[in-house]
């Protein structure tokens, strides 16, 4: 298939720069993959829109703040970059843009440096020295990595925005932004309707979000991400689907983390590995029945996998009918249901 044919729907006046409050106050529009009309509710309205038996399998990593501010030594110049890994000899991958060369010191917060040891065209190592651990010094001057489309500069409330009320182990660098959506109410909600919830980790790294550069996607190759499914997350798969219930993926990451592991028995143990699963239309799922989304920017690896699972054209009507009726866009946007 042509990049070009990903080409959906777009105001950029739709994004949003912040999130609704509550969270689950934001717009939901429902779509039956049989063809049935489209409708539109609120997330709030989740339940009602399950049935009892239903299981909704969220995302729980939590995004690490990992976007560092410094100055260029010598120099002077304002630097930005986001930390997306830590090797095991303590040297940190970053995503790094501008011209550096090996021995460049960036100037950091609170006494910390940059050195950058490893500069090509495929990565950037740079090593961290600071007054205390790496992961304490994150928390202590790093900014949430903000998408760039949202054109602003992060602020405190990111933390608490950016986040799922479900974010437990730390590890990614983009929210998993159909889980924001939920709250505390939403979650109780959903068990009083007698639906379900269990919970997957992937950490969302720059596999998620690379551009696809190839005018034939099937050139393009997603870089492995790291995930995690519970012992209790298979068997709950395994009991809901052998009583006839559905599997509701919420969000992308969710998708590829269960997709990636197909082979699910009720007595299967916990699963960690990478995934570099790519989902594009003509993708046979085998897991999920329904995906709770955002709206996703064109031409990404995520809009692909919406549209292998709904249909391109489907996928289209949907993009034109969210314009139309000016939902809101991308991460701290509104939402859609797939059934």
């Amino acid at each position: 298939m042509l990049l070009s044919d990903f080409d959906l729907p777009f105001d950029p006046a739709l994004v949003a720069t912040q999130p609704v409050e509550p969270r689950d106050h934001a717009r939901l529009l429902v779509c039956d993959r049989s063809g049935a009309g489209l409708r539109h509710h609120r997330v709030w309205n989740l339940p009602e829109l399950l049935a009892p038996g239903d299981l909704v399998i969220v995302n729980n990593s939590k995004v690490v703040p990992a976007r560092l501010h410094g100055t260029k030594r010598p120099g002077g110049g304002r630097v930005a970059f986001v930390v997306t890994a830590v090797r095991p000899d303590g040297l940190c991958q970053v995503l790094l843009k501008g011209r550096f060369r090996r021995g460049q010191m960036i100037e950091l917060a609170e006494g910390a440096t940059a050195e950058v040891v490893e500069r090509s065209a495929e990565s950037t190592m740079v090593k961290l020295t600071g007054p205390c651990p790496l992961p304490e010094l994150l928390d202590r001057i790093g900014d949430m990595p903000l998408p760039p489309y949202m054109k602003r500069d992060p602020i405190p409330e990111d933390r608490q925005w950016y986040q799922t009320v479900f974010a437990e182990p730390k590890g990614s660098i983009a929210a998993p932004t159909a889980g924001l959506h939920f709250t505390a109410g939403l979650l109780n909600a959903l068990a009083g309707r007698g639906v379900r919830t269990a919970s997957i980790t992937l950490h969302v790294g720059p596999g998620t979000f690379l551009p696809v550069r190839a005018a034939q996607i099937e050139a393009h190759r997603m870089l492995p991400e790291w995930y995690t499914i519970p012992q209790e997350t298979m068997t709950a798969i395994a009991s809901t689907k052998s009583a006839g219930g559905r599997v509701i993926g919420v969000g992308t990451t969710v998708v590829r983390a269960l997709e990636s592991a197909v082979s699910i028995e009720g007595t299967a143990p916990a699963m960690s590995s990478e995934t570099s699963l790519y989902i594009t239309p003509g993708y046979r799922f085998q897991v999920i029945d329904g995906l709770l989304t955002n709206f996703h920017l064109p031409r990404t690896t995520l809009a692909m996998l919406v549209a292998a699972f709904v249909g391109l054209d489907r996928l289209r009507a949907l993009y034109n009918e969210a314009v139309r009726q000016r939902y809101r866009f991308y991460s701290y946007g509104d939402a859609m249901l797939i059934l």
